[in-house]
């Protein structure tokens, strides 16, 4: 419970708690920033960290000169493809195992078998789509690594994603940050951000409810 709190906490008032990493370690920050979306991306077990509010809120940071915008995209796409690489032969070497498991501890089943019917439905430009929604992009690299998806094809489309996903969230925060509007009610744009990048997975849920 404690735990679910202070996530609850950390999403809300991100700018703080980012504005006091920032304080205490400077330049490092980036190293602290990569490591995040490193994780977010390429560990099959932590789709909890922040990644799109993440990004937009550093964003806003640099576009206050507290970082370079475009050392902070690089920095944060080559954390999101090595992310997505490592997720990748985790899931070819361990993945098949795992998959014809009812119960796997830290790992819902339900998500894998989410992630499974995208690629049935979108094929290879999954690894793109799911880059956008949150969970469904922890477990996308996972899965293409039980597929059987060659690493030689799947780099191409997680790079292509990963510029593209923290293109628009970097250069995005980084534009609109200073914003009087934004700037004062920073929790409420979070939030906004979070129900963004959920809202396609609702839609997929709610339609796949209807049928």
């Amino acid at each position: 419970m404690e735990l679910v709190k202070y996530l609850f906490d950390l999403f809300l008032h991100l700018d703080v708690h980012l504005n006091e990493i920032i304080t205490q370690y400077g330049t490092l920050t980036y190293v602290i920033l990569f490591i995040v979306i490193f994780c977010e991306t390429g560990l099959v077990v932590t789709p909890f960290l922040p990644g799109d509010s993440l990004i937009f809120a550093a964003a806003t940071f640099a576009a206050k000169g507290s970082f370079n915008i475009n050392y902070l995209f690089l920095t944060l796409t080559a954390a999101s493809v090595l992310g997505d690489t490592t997720n990748y032969w985790i899931g070819h070497f361990i993945g098949p195992k795992i998959f014809h498991k009812e119960n796997v501890r830290f790992l819902k089943k339900e998500y894998l078998e989410r992630t499974h019917k995208f690629y049935e439905k979108y094929g290879g430009k999954t690894v793109i789509f799911a880059r956008f929604i949150p969970i469904i992009r922890t477990f996308a690299p996972f899965v293409a690594g039980i597929g059987s998806m060659t690493y030689s094809k799947f780099i191409v489309y997680i790079i292509i994603g990963a510029a593209a996903w923290v293109g628009i969230f970097a250069y995005g925060g980084f534009y609109f940050g200073n914003i009087d509007f934004i700037k004062n009610n920073f929790s409420i744009v979070i939030i906004a951000v979070i129900f963004i990048s959920l809202l396609p997975g609702i839609i997929g849920y709610l339609s796949h409810k209807g049928k």
